[in-house]
């Protein structure tokens, strides 16, 4: 079973062909397997993580700084009955590997035993690798981030009211991972990024205020365009000078899709297995109940093409597939690695995650929620007085009681529309009691790793003045 990503011969060019090539940490996560085998290991696996990323920061159409970094790094875990350890380096010269292995059966000779422990069911594991268009095959140089940056700043200050520039930044970057298991599993795959932002300033003295905007994407084609991203920043946070207090009350509130995508992170972080099986989620209780309207599906893909977050297979080289963890509003699953599947008495979903100095454990790859009917406007349109959320400040949310409470910023919502701008008020809340009034707009965009649309909840307390 093996998996490997290619690229044009114009990126071997751009990025540095030995980069591209993963033949060697391969050749080397197999040799750290067959050295642990040798060592007395009962199972072992192994990943090496490759990584190179440069950006460029700009202030006042100056470059501030220019910096790059590029790394191979390993880890290898080991396994002895019932116990395991895992050990890392960046250093394989000479007889280091033998010297790992014999490190790491040693550590997992004396750690404590694990009921839970060990690799993947055999029968779970990836075989084929869909081609997921992963990689930029023209990174940009250095010089073409110094010009993404500054005509991203440039378009900010541009913008009547901007006063200062907060600074904008370009980057780009390559990542990849190779997986190499005793059971037989031999994967790899190589995922690019790229990058641009600007923050803008507005008002002057006391007054001043900031916002930004960015983009991400796997290929430089997706991202939008410099200009748009200062000029956003730039009207955000003009739009944000003289805001307003207004009095405790409770009232629907609004968040735009900047904001949304946290009430989704909420709801998958509850979901994690390893919240469930330590009970410390306010969920525990809540597969196969009905948690949002009948309309909600919220998704987790790691198989979207060109997906910030896709990859062909999970930490310990099981298949991955798409996964509706809201479903009609109901909770049909948690998030699950081989360990917490076990645990739990399930199996694996095909969410395991790792670096390469930490054993696997539950995690996401790209979410959404899926759009409604109405338009953002139609959302807000019977509002006679409300909150549109564009910030939020903080982290006041409980995931074991599901209590929540965070500082908010954004513009109040009067007679269906936003109006003034609003600072310095909290927003509180039942997690629960906030997915069951929870209608979504139909301004759906993939721009982050988690995303949703404009949402709108109902009777949220607002503390104000």
């Amino acid at each position: 079973m093996t998996s490997s990503a290619s690229a044009s011969p114009s990126a071997a060019t751009r990025a540095g062909s030995d980069l591209l090539d993963q033949s060697a940490l391969s050749d080397l996560a197999g040799r750290l397997v067959d050295a642990a085998k040798r060592a007395g290991a009962d199972a072992a696996d192994a990943v090496a993580v490759r990584g190179m990323s440069q950006g460029v920061e700009v202030r006042d159409g100056r470059v501030e700084e220019s910096e790059r970094s590029e790394g191979d790094d390993v880890g290898l875990r080991v396994i002895v009955g019932k116990r395991q350890a895992v050990v890392s380096t960046n250093d394989v010269a000479g007889d280091a590997v033998t010297r790992l292995a014999e490190r790491a059966v040693a550590m997992a000779r004396v750690a404590p035993d694990d009921a839970y422990v060990g690799l993947a069911d055999p029968a779970l594991l990836a075989r084929s690798f869909p081609n997921l268009d992963l990689l930029d095959p023209d990174m940009p140089s250095t010089v073409e981030l110094e010009q993404r940056a500054l005509a991203a700043e440039a378009a900010g200050l541009a913008v009547a009211g901007v006063t200062k520039s907060g600074g904008a930044s370009a980057s780009c970057g390559i990542g990849g991972m190779v997986l190499v298991t005793s059971s037989g599993f031999h994967g790899a795959y190589l995922r690019s990024c790229q990058g641009i932002s600007m923050t803008a300033i507005a008002g002057e003295g006391t007054g001043m205020e900031r916002d930004y905007d960015y983009s991400s994407a796997i290929h430089g084609a997706d991202l939008l365009a410099p200009a748009d991203i200062g000029a956003r920043a730039g009207a955000r946070a003009v739009a944000r000078v003289n805001p307003r207090k207004v009095a405790t009350c409770k009232v629907p509130v609004v968040y735009d899709p900047r904001v949304s995508n946290s009430l989704v992170g909420h709801v998958v972080g509850a979901a994690n297995g390893a919240s469930i099986a330590r009970k410390t989620s306010f969920l525990k209780d809540s597969l196969g109940k009905q948690l949002f309207g009948s309309g909600i599906r919220i998704i987790d893909d790691p198989l979207r093409v060109r997906g910030l977050r896709s990859q062909p297979f999970d930490a310990e080289g099981v298949a991955v597939k798409p996964l509706a963890i809201i479903d009609g509003g109901v909770l049909t699953s948690w998030l699950l690695d081989s360990a917490t599947a076990r645990e739990l008495g399930l199996a694996t979903t095909g969410h395991a995650h790792r670096g390469v100095s930490s054993s696997p454990s539950p995690g996401a790859y790209n979410l959404h929620m899926e759009p409604g009917r109405l338009t953002p406007a139609e959302l807000m349109a019977d509002i006679k007085e409300g909150f549109y959320i564009t910030d939020l400040i903080g982290s006041g949310v409980n995931g074991v009681t599901g209590d929540y409470s965070r500082g908010a910023a954004g513009f109040w919502i009067e007679n269906g529309k936003p109006t003034y701008a609003v600072s310095e008020v909290t927003i509180a809340g039942h997690l629960l009691e906030m997915f069951k009034s929870l209608t979504p707009a139909n301004d759906l965009e993939f721009r982050y790793g988690v995303n949703a649309p404009t949402v709108r909840i109902e009777g949220l307390t607002i503390a104000g003045r």
